[in-house]
């Protein structure tokens, strides 16, 4: 396919701060888009973010001199020119989001071209399409904390996982039904009428301690006899309150084995907690494998500790610190790497869980994303305003 033309614009992502766009045409007019979105909580291993100026710098003065007048008939080919044009491991050059955007405005280009959906492109380039379509988990954030609110919770993420049975559509108009029960809830029990909402549109009240919202979810949960289909995960994201050699958590500071013991007596007391994400911070190992060796049956997922990287997702899952991977596009930069991140995670035989990021767009790349590879989970933020998006092209693909 060759690329006639090529643009960036400003736009704005759910936050109301700036990303970017990148739209690409081919020589017979026809044009597609990819939004990046942008994370806050971030691992120190992930790709270089341009702010707007240098990202349209990189791209009129580099990427669209690389591209523009030139045929592409894969992916592939597309993201090792930008790769090697780059040259850096963190796209330091032209920036993970600007070389990112591209790959997927090309790759949704390419559907179009070839007359079929964004999953069947990908799947074509980088997965097995004989494997049997299971619908992922839904990961759907109900309460807010840590980095993505203004509120006393120390953990970033509570949130509901659902099967997606006996169809996406009655399991969505549960988790509706739900997230507004719980503000019914919350309401009442907090005795307020406007219920502040964190980044990926979780409630972001003050509560009593960490276990609270735990407790109130799996209350909800089991008030509407739903325990056989939905359970409860949390993103800890701990490296946000690992200071000055200690977790300060609870206005306490834990070492690591103090911080297992939370976690254990959370496990002990909560029957329907399946899945912790980043429980400690991405460089301390050993609490990774701690909490792996305590709890074979729930998932140790890594994130911050991963950044989406094949070679750090191989050598974490084989030294047994994790059994289960977030996958991030943006922490990477193309939708190759992406790919390899998955295979990387299912060769040392880890669960994936493809993510959106708190300060999100109207793409829904990752929904595509999650169908071409099959991945155990998908992770999507509550089912409510700019998230919604999401949700319908889940039961699009799906349908």
């Amino acid at each position: 396919m060759k690329i006639d033309r090529s643009d960036i614009r400003e736009i704005w992502d759910s936050r109301g701060e700036s990303t970017l766009e990148v739209c690409v045409t081919n020589d017979r007019g026809e044009s597609a888009c990819a939004q990046v979105p942008s994370g806050k909580s971030c691992g120190k291993n992930e790709v270089e973010v341009f702010p707007f100026a240098k990202a349209k710098a990189a791209f009129e003065n580099s990427v669209r001199k690389i591209i523009e007048k030139k045929n592409f008939n894969s992916i592939q080919v597309l993201d090792q020119t930008l790769l090697t044009a780059d040259g850096t491991t963190r796209k330091e050059r032209l920036g993970g989001n600007v070389i990112l955007a591209t790959s997927i405005a090309f790759a949704r280009l390419l559907a179009s071209e070839r007359k079929q959906p964004l999953w069947k492109t990908v799947e074509e380039a980088f997965f097995d399409a004989a494997a049997p379509v299971i619908p992922p988990l839904i990961f759907s954030n109900f309460i807010n904390g840590g980095a993505h609110a203004k509120n006393s919770l120390d953990i970033q993420e509570y949130l509901l996982v659902a099967k997606p049975a006996p169809s996406l559509e009655v399991i969505i108009k549960k988790l509706i039904v739900l997230y507004n029960d719980c503000a019914d809830i919350l309401r009442k029990q907090f005795k307020i009428g406007n219920i502040p909402i964190g980044d990926e549109e979780g409630f972001s009240l003050d509560f009593k301690n960490n276990f609270e919202p735990i407790e109130i979810l799996e209350k909800l949960i089991i008030k509407n006899k739903l325990g056989d289909t939905f359970s409860l995960a949390l993103d800890v994201a701990a490296s946000a309150f690992w200071k000055k050699g200690a977790y300060q958590f609870e206005s306490k500071q834990l070492n690591t084995t103090a911080l297992l013991n939370i976690y254990k007596n959370y496990l002990k007391k909560s029957k329907l907690l399946m899945s912790i994400e980043d429980p400690f911070a991405e460089d301390d190992h050993a609490g990774f494998k701690a909490i792996l060796r305590s709890f074979k049956k729930i998932w140790i997922v890594g994130d911050d500790l991963t950044t989406t990287s094949p070679v750090r997702i191989e050598k974490f899952v084989r030294e047994g610190l994790i059994n289960a991977v977030i996958i991030k596009s943006n922490q990477i930069g193309t939708i190759t790497e992406t790919a390899e991140a998955i295979h990387a995670a299912r060769a040392a035989g880890a669960k994936c869980i493809v993510s959106h990021r708190s300060g999100e767009t109207e793409d829904t790349f990752i929904i595509h994303l999650a169908r071409a590879a099959r991945t155990e989970g998908l992770k999507i933020g509550a089912p409510m305003n700019e998230r919604i998006s999401k949700f319908n092209e889940l039961v699009r693909l799906y349908g």
